[in-house]
């Protein structure tokens, strides 16, 4: 038994891969042609199909709008019920079917096309309906599907899903879709969440801070009452240094008996602190946390104006560590 399940895994492995092969036989113009049109669409893409089809075209959508190319998924049989107000004059038609003739699909094939919209037609039959109507065929050649009766869609699903990922990505690179730009549709995730900006990321947060003229005691006071291990010092409203927890206990050590009502900020306090606009990125900011291994930044905005404090447990509660 164990032998016969391993040769069926590899032989769906190997229908599956040679189909996938064949793929580059398909003609480079035609797919030219196909993201031309998707390029020059002034509204948005549609993508339908029938049966299994119609759930690789619902992934497809998925992957398209996740890529910058704005679509909407419209099931072949649902269009012919109603549905069909999702198409619009200026939408470019994406129709997936392998056989091209499924009854559905051949009652809307005239209804795509009859406000002068483009038809990119997906399918494995060159003389059906579908390849037939469309201005920009793309047709792929398999064998067979994996399924041993040759009737479960497995080989063809798979190829078309392909070929759907092709034009995605085809449409990304030529819009020039930055990493920054995917993240912008994807909050939620934790790609998203390296794209939140700094300003963001300290909502919440107090801003500590003391005058250049008082003394360690207040800084003291400051820095426990804010919970953010840190006060800044600041001069006529501008920064001046930073007093960390840590260089406090490092005065601590050093002497005892010290009168903190005495001792004037300047002599413990960093005078160069790390700082980060608020409108710079999370990964920018756990960045200069862990090159400058520290646990604090001080965020400014464009004119050095004193913010806020983002504390490394900002990244680590959002997941970033």
């Amino acid at each position: 038994m164990n032998q016969n399940i391993k040769d069926s895994v590899l032989n769906t492995l190997k229908i599956t891969n040679e189909a996938v092969n064949s793929l580059e036989k398909i003609n480079p113009k035609d797919f030219s042609k196909a993201i031309e049109a998707l390029l020059q669409c002034p509204g948005k893409i549609v993508v339908t199909g029938m049966g299994k089809s119609a759930i690789i075209a619902s992934k497809i959508v998925a992957t398209l709008n996740s890529t910058g190319s704005p679509a909407v998924y419209m099931h072949a049989a649902d269009a012919i019920h109603g549905d069909l107000g999702i198409l619009q004059k200026d939408d470019v038609v994406i129709c997936i079917s392998n056989s091209g003739n499924t009854p559905e699909i051949k009652t809307l094939i005239p209804h795509l096309i009859r406000e002068d919209n483009t038809l990119i037609g997906i399918s494995s039959n060159p003389d059906s309906a579908l390849v037939k109507a469309s201005h920009h065929p793309l047709v792929y050649h398999y064998d067979k599907e994996a399924c041993p009766h040759n009737l479960a869609p497995t080989t063809s699903t798979t190829l078309q899903l392909i070929i759907g990922d092709a034009l995605s990505i085809a449409l990304l690179e030529c819009k020039d879709f930055k990493e920054e730009d995917f993240a912008k549709f994807h909050p939620g995730g934790s790609l998203g969440k390296r794209y939140m900006s700094v300003e963001d990321l300290i909502k919440g947060n107090k801003c500590p801070s003391i005058a250049a003229d008082q003394n360690i005691r207040t800084a003291i006071i400051s820095i426990t009452e804010n919970l953010l291990g840190c006060t800044v010092v600041l001069e006529k409203e501008k920064i001046t240094g930073i007093i960390t927890d840590g260089d406090i206990r490092r005065m601590l050590s050093l002497e005892e008996g010290l009168d903190l009502n005495t001792i004037r900020p300047e002599e413990i306090m960093s005078s160069n602190p790390v700082t980060i606009l608020e409108d710079e990125m999370a990964s920018v900011a756990l960045q200069k946390i862990r090159e400058n291994e520290i646990s604090q930044l001080v965020v400014i905005d464009k004119d050095e104006n004193y913010k806020g404090i983002l504390h490394i447990h900002n990244l680590i509660n959002e997941g970033l560590i």
